[in-house]
């Protein structure tokens, strides 16, 4: 499976000077260039909008990279007085996350230059997250290639680990939105009563971040097993290959994913008090989170199957049963519609749902394997009845985290109080000032002489 595409937004065109007084013209060169560095921002998503095969992220993620330094030098020096708005700005962005009968991307103009900060990160992350998706799709189904080396079976694991943490990138900047950035923002949209839209409430950004971790750790579980699936290869099922790692390890990571999808899924249809409608997040994210927490469900369940039959002993015969007819009993849910089933979808959603009806389809192949194997040991060797499907969610593990999110802090300014050029040269002030106090203490007229 791949991770979730977001469609990147777009923007309308500003000029900081038009917006912004410099009284003092002592800032007019760096509002140019911020000014210029967020034209090629806009260029540059504007591309990627009318690109229909591979889009360069990477562009998009090293331009924001430049802008955001010279955002919070606006910014600070907004703060500090040694800016003054005109007016209050206003910026133009199209939703990325919010739907309407047309199922296109509204334009939206937000208010202050939180609105700006906001859309940038926002824009930042998605990036981040589409990124690790194109790195994804590179990759292939290489762990099955029979055919591969070592050496290129590795080199694709340590690509697989990039993606892996452009995803924890993510997930960290869509929580420094959810908890510090949006709240700034609400309080400047209720003070001018603009509506926010979903993409920018703290709830959402908060399940973007759920969803981002456990999609990072769908990558952390492919990579962890990427060496067994290879040894297995030929004859998928028992017994597990000495490369393998501990099975009830891996339920339980599956477990976790399937926690936050589902913790995601109900965030993302959390009303919020500063938005509109929770029904105006997008049907294709609420799709995505529904049917992977219930994969992820089903995988753990597998998994635990597996561990009680391979490492319970005979005592577990029954568990390895029932909890693989359970795994095989979601699996086939999944398989027949999921979350989204009877729902119209576009383009990308339908190629979507159509590899993970190919990953489901496998799956439940190998299950079968698995459950004719254990079925036989237990019926004609263990004889132990099969708990019911309470019995069982009783005595099922924790979920546990491999991936952690990447904490966000704020890039220094580029320029104003607070930069590098400006604490450097009141540093010097200071150091020169202690230099001449000392010179005249030690050189004033009768110095050293004390009656």
């Amino acid at each position: 499976m791949t991770t979730f595409l977001y469609d990147l937004s777009t923007t309308g065109a500003i000029s900081f000077s038009d917006i912004i007084n410099d009284s003092s013209n002592s800032f007019t060169r760096r509002l140019s260039e911020a000014t210029q560095i967020r034209s090629r921002l806009r260029g540059a998503l504007k591309e990627s909008k009318r690109t229909d095969g591979e889009k360069d992220y990477l562009t998009i993620i090293k331009i924001i990279d430049d802008y955001l330094p010279q955002l919070q030098s606006i910014v600070n020096c907004v703060a500090h007085h040694e800016l003054e708005l005109k007016s209050e700005p206003v910026f133009s962005w199209r939703t990325t996350l919010s739907a309407n009968f047309l199922n296109n991307s509204p334009r939206i103009s937000l208010p202050s230059l939180h609105a700006e900060h906001a859309c940038s990160l926002l824009t930042y992350a998605f990036a981040l997250s589409n990124l690790a998706r194109t790195i994804v799709i590179s990759l292939g189904p290489f762990e099955h290639d029979r055919a591969i080396s070592q050496a290129e079976r590795e080199a694709k694991e340590e690509k697989l680990k990039h993606a892996t943490g452009h995803l924890s990138r993510a997930s960290g900047i869509f929580t420094y939105l959810s908890e510090t950035v949006l709240p700034e923002l609400q309080h400047s949209a209720s003070a001018f009563k603009s509506k926010l839209p979903p993409d920018l409430s703290p709830e959402v950004n908060t399940a973007l971040a759920r969803m981002s971790l456990a999609d990072a750790q769908t990558l952390a579980i492919r990579k962890l097993l990427s060496k067994s699936f290879y040894d297995s290869n030929i004859v998928p099922g028992p017994p597990l290959p000495k490369s393998h790692p501990a099975p009830g390890l891996i339920a339980k990571l599956h477990l976790e994913c399937a926690s936050l999808y589902s913790s995601a899924r109900t965030l993302a249809k959390t009303p919020s008090a500063s938005s509109k409608s929770a029904e105006d997040v997008s049907p294709e994210l609420r799709h995505y989170l529904g049917d992977e927490a219930l994969l992820h469900s089903a995988l753990a369940k597998k998994w635990f199957g597996i561990d009680a039959g391979e490492n319970g002993g005979e005592s577990r015969g029954g568990d390895a049963v029932g909890l693989l007819i359970w795994a095989k009993k979601e699996l086939q849910e999944l398989k027949d519609g999921g979350k989204g089933a009877g729902l119209s979808r576009g383009d990308k959603e339908k190629r979507d749902r159509n590899l993970r009806k190919e990953k489901v389809t496998k799956e439940l192949e190998i299950i079968g394997v698995w459950l004719k194997h254990y079925k036989k040991i237990n019926d004609t060797i263990h004889f132990k009845s099969i708990p019911s499907q309470a019995d069982l969610q009783s005595r099922l593990s924790s979920g546990v985290s491999a991936v952690f999110a990447t904490s966000y802090s704020l890039p220094g300014p580029m320029f104003g109080p607070g930069s590098g050029a400006r604490v450097q040269k009141e540093q010097d002030t200071l150091d020169r000032e202690g230099s001449m106090g000392g010179s005249a203490s030690s050189t004033y007229a009768g110095a050293g002489e004390y009656y």
